[in-house]
């Protein structure tokens, strides 16, 4: 394990500096609830499923028998807790002569280090929403995809059966496939699309479709039907630059805080040095695809 001691930060041991900072930046505000639901979790893991109801229900002719029907039930998802933590220890000579204050800076960078930790760990559901053999869900497809099977019989999508990068025309089939969404016994269910989610790249797109009040691709004085429509979330830590996602008002993308950041400062009796750690436990994933809905661009 490394050990921070004099040796290595002769700086901070010696007078004449102004000052020996660690970071003066303001770091980017909390993001990454805003693409999940966010739920707590007092267990090892958390298992979630979901029954099939009826189907629609067919004609039936003067004395014959009434058609039969039954519930189905759905597929499992497992959200298994993941533990997070790293620690520093330092000298106790070092904690002794060091002159500018650098020591006690150090428990805050180590809380910058969990934040953007789970800042990643949330936006990589998406980031690697469109590959099967990173994460899968209770039907083994990963979150965005064109056949996702249904418990009742056939497949649906939950993204652009053809890959486009954000503009009117592709936007405006994305809310077609979201309004023809079906439970999978095959009966319409009613998602309300709210959220635009994109990356930094897409930011200027993604604000001028939702706020013109014409047409931002056509010069012809057209109105713009989606004028605030949706509500734009940039994330700074979606990687792909032409990836673009929409968020239902109802959707299944979750996230389980099992022990939330914690901070523990204890000292080594044989040797005096001091030790920092923070430790994290979550699990994020999603239950059922729908509500949500992505693609990865061209």
């Amino acid at each position: 394990m490394p050990v921070m001691q004099r040796t290595n930060f002769s700086d901070s041991m010696a007078e004449g500096f102004r000052a020996i900072f660690l970071s003066e930046y303001d770091q980017v505000p909390t993001q990454y609830p805003q693409l999940f639901n966010m739920l707590t979790s007092r267990k090892q893991y958390e298992d979630d499923s979901y029954v099939a109801g009826f189907g629609t229900i067919p004609k039936k002719t003067e004395g014959s028998t009434i058609t039969a029907d039954a519930a189905i039930q759905g597929f499992d998802e497992r959200y298994t807790h993941d533990t997070y933590a790293l620690q520093y220890e330092i000298t106790e000579e070092m904690i002794e002569d060091e002159l500018y204050g650098l020591i006690s800076q150090f428990p805050a960078e180590l809380a910058v280090s969990m934040r953007i930790t789970r800042e990643q760990s949330g936006a990589n559901i998406y980031n690697n929403g469109f590959d099967s053999s990173v994460q899968t869900g209770g039907d083994g497809k990963e979150l965005f995809a064109t056949d996702h099977p249904l418990v009742g019989g056939g497949t649906q999508k939950n993204e652009l059966t053809s890959a486009a990068d954000l503009e009117i025309d592709s936007l405006e089939q994305a809310l077609i496939d979201i309004r023809a969404t079906t439970d999978d016994r095959g009966k319409l269910i009613n998602l309300r699309p709210r959220t635009l989610i994109v990356p930094p790249e897409l930011e200027r797109k993604a604000l001028e479709i939702m706020g013109s009040s014409l047409d931002p691709e056509s010069a012809n004085n057209t109105i713009n039907v989606y004028k605030g429509r949706l509500n734009v979330v940039v994330n700074d830590f979606l990687t792909d630059t032409d990836a673009w996602f929409i968020l239902c008002d109802r959707h299944k993308v979750i996230w389980f805080d099992r022990i939330m950041p914690d901070h523990e400062t204890g000292n080594d009796f044989n040797t005096g040095n001091m030790k920092h750690k923070v430790r994290s436990r979550w699990s994020n994933g999603w239950s059922l695809p729908w509500g949500a809905f992505g693609t990865p661009g061209v």
